[in-house]
């Protein structure tokens, strides 16, 4: 690894598969890429506008493709220029998040997306791939790792590295998704818990429609990503039959994790109406349960009001009296408490 005005810098060289170069400089990119059986990587973290030009103008690259691989907010592409195939893809990660303790438990401490993504824009040539991060967020030794552990497979050209990549990346999304939809079987049970959290469940379903809403964004538009690149791979490797698996497979993983993405989007909506809906169902048990204890007040404030008229009534001016009225009111109260209790209102 080197820095200088392109950033830090990281480089690899195989040949049949099998490394054979590492750490060599940029001034022998060009050279390198021209090498019949040679195959090179070179990833630039967080470069300088200046420097990137610099190396656009020795490989030729696309000034388009230049400008994407450094402007913010680039969507997930594959174009394929005179010299060379520009992707942009983001891997993604969860973080774990924070809760505190309160009356009710652990709970969430706000609504703040959990989700990282980050770019990789690369530069596809015949002889190599070129990477440019704004970050190192991002985890390359994972990617060279993928590539040096089926040198078979490598020595296939630059169509394997451009897989490794590609699947890196897919795989990233699956643990973001599966993160995701345990979440959404926690915040399930949350949901029909007794205790009723209605404000943990707000925050947590709010939380995850954000930040499902930015995975979307990221995993969607990785199936045309991959449409592009098997357009393209017969101008890059020579359409090496024995790939084709390999990119099947990444496809249906691809398509897989878009499918899954918008269950769980679906998921979160339904549960963010039950929720809604169980409220209201909380509100009409306590108003039944106010209906039922208004009844049963007004009982005694009905009987009292009827015999505090100036009209004799049974046992008026007796002790007996107050006695007697006293047992209606506990009478008619018990039989409307009995009443309201069998048909759950209170």
């Amino acid at each position: 690894m080197s820095n200088d005005g392109t950033g830090r810098i990281t480089s690899c060289r195989w040949e049949h598969g099998k490394v054979v170069d590492e750490g060599f400089p940029l001034e022998d990119v060009s050279e390198l890429l021209g090498r019949e059986d040679s195959l090179i990587w070179v990833d630039l973290c967080e470069p300088d506008h200046a420097g990137l030009r610099a190396l656009s103008a020795e490989l030729g690259l696309d000034p388009h493709a230049v400008e994407d691989a450094i402007s913010a907010g680039e969507r997930p592409k594959a174009t394929r220029h005179a010299k060379h195939t520009f992707l942009t893809v983001y891997a993604t990660r969860l973080e774990p998040g924070g809760t505190s303790t309160g009356a009710n438990g652990p709970e969430p401490l706000g609504p703040e997306s959990r989700l990282r993504t980050a770019r990789i824009s690369a530069f596809v040539f015949p002889g190599g791939i070129i990477t440019v991060r704004g970050s190192d967020e991002v985890d390359m030794q994972q990617v060279l790792d993928r590539w040096n552990d089926d040198p078979e497979l490598l020595a296939l050209g630059v169509g394997a590295l451009v897989h490794g990549l590609l699947d890196t990346v897919v795989d990233g999304h699956f643990e973001a998704i599966q993160q995701l939809d345990d979440a959404i079987e926690d915040l399930e049970d949350l949901l029909f818990d007794e205790s009723g959290r209605t404000h943990a469940v707000q925050v947590r379903t709010y939380r995850l429609r954000k930040e499902l809403v930015e995975l979307r964004r990221v995993v969607l538009p990785m199936r045309d990503v991959v449409n592009a690149v098997l357009r393209h791979r017969g101008e890059l490797d020579q359409r090496h039959t024995e790939l084709d698996g390999f990119y099947d497979d990444l496809y249906d993983h691809v398509l897989r994790a878009a499918e899954w993405t918008e269950s769980l989007r679906d998921m979160v909506t339904t549960i963010f109406e039950t929720n809604l809906s169980l409220q209201d169902a909380r509100l009409n048990t306590v108003m039944k349960k106010l209906t039922g204890w208004a009844a049963i007040i007004a009982v005694p404030t009905a009987v009292t009001g009827w015999f505090g008229q100036n009209v004799p009534y049974p046992g008026f001016g007796r002790p007996w009296g107050v006695l007697f009225s006293a047992a209606v009111i506990a009478g008619v109260a018990v039989t409307l408490y009995g009443v309201f209790r069998r048909k759950g209102w209170i």
